[in-house]
């Protein structure tokens, strides 16, 4: 498999201050990699330094072997497209409006959708099933139809990866397996790569390729999710009594 991205020796936190790492990993084009664990292991802000949102403490961060410092923001925003539940307010938007923001990279100084950018807001609209909320104020649709509007903008980039953070959170069952099930056929369907955290680790089982387990700020298990959840290790991973996980969780 391909390596788009990649992970050298990379310590990450605030500040020039590490709190996780070093990470040394590939992600694979195609691939759902997850990140699972306890709350405060590092899981968002390894998300975020390979986002660029967050400079790496030391090490590096490779796009295609390229280090991730270099590459210009623009250049990245075509390859790569970021879900955060704070990367898009758009207060006065109708969800139309909010799709076409994936489009900016791509239509220079003044912003301007040509035919062709309008086609494509089109098509990341149908992908995910919100055309017909195109009209509606962004802040007045649910919870899970805003998690799908927000995907729709991702695709408008038409990036090679796609990195959510939490991207099920708030969302009813529902609206939870649509989505996700969105996320797998763009994975195998346009061999898009999907990198996210997920509070719940039976849905990181579910809809994974990979899993990744980060621990007390460092990777402590990857692989696929057969391997990651043999026996009786979720339940370390997440400090959980084993009676408790049996009940539960088996």
């Amino acid at each position: 498999m391909n390596e788009l991205l990649k992970t050298v020796d990379l310590s990450i936190g605030y500040e020039e201050k590490a709190v996780a790492g070093p990470f040394d990993f590939p992600i694979y084009q195609g691939e759902v990699l997850t990140l699972i664990g306890p709350n405060g292991a590092g899981k968002t802000t390894l998300l975020k330094t390979l986002a660029k949102q967050l400079a790496p403490v030391a090490g590096t961060v490779l796009l295609e072997e390229e280090d991730l410092n270099v590459t210009r923001p623009q250049e990245l925003a075509k390859r790569m497209a970021v879900v955060f539940s704070d990367a898009l307010r758009p207060e006065q938007m109708t969800c139309r409006e909010a799709v076409a923001v994936g489009r900016y990279p791509y239509t220079g100084r003044f912003g301007r959708l040509s035919a062709d950018d309008e086609r494509i807001v089109d098509e990341a609209m149908e992908q995910v099933h919100v055309t017909e909320l195109q009209d509606r104020p962004f802040t007045a649709v649910s919870d899970g139809q805003r998690q799908r509007v927000v995907l729709a903008r991702a695709l408008c980039q038409q990036p090679e990866i796609i990195l959510l953070d939490e991207p099920t959170t708030f969302l009813d069952i529902r609206w939870k397996a649509e989505f996700l099930e969105s996320l797998k056929k763009l994975s195998e369907e346009q061999g898009k790569t999907v990198l996210m955290t997920l509070h719940e680790p039976e849905l990181a089982r579910l809809v994974s390729d990979r899993v990744a387990c980060i621990r007390e700020g460092r990777l402590d298990r990857l692989g696929t999710p057969d391997e990651v959840f043999e026996g009786r290790y979720i339940a370390q991973l997440f400090g959980l009594d084993e009676t408790l996980y049996d009940k539960w969780f088996t």
